[in-house]
């Protein structure tokens, strides 16, 4: 751990948005219960206006019908909490549930306190804007990968610790990794594996590969921030029409694995936005996958008819500039194109697979290997940080099996991604990093699985400018504890930061009470970034 001069980081104070307030969130029954709707039923789309934190607006002519059940002039449009409603086709889930889809882009709700995207965006007027665009894909191996059946094979050890798989060579005279990944195997030059990960807290959470920090952190204040938090307050966004900050983790039963990373401290205006988000409040693609949005046309079509509704009736002319912007996300098919896989050429989607059918699952996420097609797609539309949670690895029985099914469907997905970022000219610019929460026991138990194992750990690297080709650290014979160069998690957090432009010895974020937080404890790695 370093030893620190604190610099406090300096925001950027923008005079001509000094005079732009909002008003503290009331308690949610209270919004219930004061809520004022109007909407339109027109070809199966619904506009649904509510209380509005704007300076009076022009009302719509179409509305004025409805003038005396509203509060008043101004509840008729607000950036904040308009939305859009497309009816889709009535579809089945896995779950039994027959229902009609529908794909919802409103107010865009950040996180669970209620903060809008035009809040988001007043937020990020007031830090600077990096002209940049480097960008952290970070990819969560849930339940906690087994370090000894990935990138750190132990052929020496005895049976009960060796285990099944072989190493099989690299491109890169020297290093080894396991055989399910022949693939990345090809592209180790362009990649570099972490064999002595430390620090790990033991919780069966992603909030330290996140964050960098321990849970409990902070926890008086809110919590530490993500990632893709602080970067979002940092910097801001690289396009008005894109979040900065996107979780694609799905949802999980045990919860604290679809987690994409808290806003902590900095509140719920820098929350990872969520394509399925909470309360409908996000752009949601409910029985429309991610991968396959329906009918496409036709929800452009409404799309251009809104926009045409809203500009003729001039209240775009009394909106300020932060609900224009709002309404450039909710209008804008930039991100709606950049989660529609049908844009893709279809060569490129069949490389990256698809990862079906899912197995061991269970309560954890499946192997979703469009998502990292995704995550490409929204850094190269302008996200910042992507963060998604591939898989199951939580294997207390049936190891082998699982990492040969898993481990098979990263290497072809990872692989793809890397060789899709190259070819693009984004590799140095794009850091990808996989890794878990903690390893996996030496010795193997009488279910054929590895327990839980927090004194090493393992994590997988590649772009971002860094000096690739290498592993770093090293583990004992039996894979138990370091032997060569311990690498504290924060570490590779800090080495991500980096990779974004950011100092992480000098910058700080000031917390609710004015006091300077760093980002993180540790420098990055420099055998990767010196």
């Amino acid at each position: 751990m370093r030893q620190r001069t604190t610099k406090q980081f300096k925001l950027s104070d923008n005079s001509a948005h000094k005079t732009i307030t909002t008003a503290p969130n009331p308690p949610l029954r209270h919004l219930l219960a004061q809520e004022k709707v109007a909407s339109i039923d027109k070809s199966g789309v619904s506009l649904r206006t509510e209380r509005a934190t704007f300076p009076t607006l022009s009302p719509f002519k179409r509305f004025a019908k409805h003038a005396d059940s509203l509060t008043g002039p101004s509840t008729l449009l607000s950036a904040i909490t308009t939305m859009l409603t497309i009816q889709g086709q009535k579809s089945r889930y896995c779950d039994g549930i027959s229902r009609r889809g529908f794909l919802k882009v409103g107010g865009l709700s950040f996180g669970a306190g209620g903060f809008s995207l035009a809040d988001l965006l007043r937020a990020e007027a007031a830090s600077g804007k990096g002209s940049s665009h480097k960008a952290v894909i970070n990819i969560f191996l849930a339940g906690g990968p087994p370090h000894q059946d990935m990138w750190d094979i132990k052929s020496e050890a005895p049976s009960e610790v060796r285990g099944e798989f072989q190493a099989i060579k690299t491109n890169v005279p020297g290093i080894e990794i396991c055989e399910v990944f022949p693939k990345l195997a090809g592209m180790m030059d362009k990649a570099a594996v972490i064999r002595s990960v430390v620090g790990c807290s033991g919780g069966h959470d992603a909030v330290q590969c996140l964050s960098g920090w321990r849970p409990n952190e902070l926890q008086s204040i809110g919590g530490r921030p993500s990632i893709g938090s602080a970067v979002s307050k940092l910097f801001g966004p690289v396009d008005p029409s894109m979040p900065p900050n996107v979780g694609l983790a799905e949802k999980t039963k045990h919860v604290p694995w679809s987690d994409s990373g808290a806003a902590g401290f900095l509140g719920a205006a820098y929350a990872p936005f969520k394509p399925d988000g909470p309360g409908m409040q996000n752009m949601s693609l409910n029985g429309i996958t991610l991968d396959r949005l329906s009918d496409r046309r036709r929800l452009l079509t409404e799309i251009d008819s809104m926009r045409r509704d809203i500009d003729i009736s001039g209240t775009m002319e009394g909106m300020d500039a932060f609900g224009q912007r709002a309404l450039d996300v909710l209008t804008s098919s930039k991100l709606l194109d950049a989660l529609d896989l049908s844009k893709e050429d279809p060569k490129v989607v069949a490389r990256y697979g698809d990862g079906k059918p899912y197995q061991y699952q269970y309560d954890g996420a499946p192997t979703c290997n469009d998502h990292l097609l995704m995550a490409r797609r929204l850094v190269e539309a302008g996200a910042r940080v992507v963060s998604l949670s591939y898989g199951r690895w939580d294997s207390h029985g049936q190891n082998f099996d699982l990492v040969r099914d898993h481990g098979s469907k990263l290497d072809q997905c990872l692989s793809a991604l890397i060789e899709d970022l190259d070819v693009r000219g984004m590799l140095d610019d794009v850091t990808v990093v996989v890794w878990g929460e903690f390893g996996r026991t030496p010795k193997i138990n009488e279910n054929a699985g590895r327990d839980h194992w927090t004194q090493v750990s393992c994590a997988w690297m590649a772009g971002g400018g860094m000096r690739t080709g290498q592993a770093i650290g090293a583990t004992n014979k039996m894979g138990e504890v370091p032997a060569d160069r311990p690498v504290h998690m924060q570490e590779i957090v800090a080495t991500l930061y980096h990779n974004l432009g950011i100092d992480t010895a000098t910058v700080t974020i000031p917390d609710p009470t004015g006091r300077p937080q760093y980002l993180v404890d540790h420098d990055p790695i420099q055998e990767l970034v010196s």
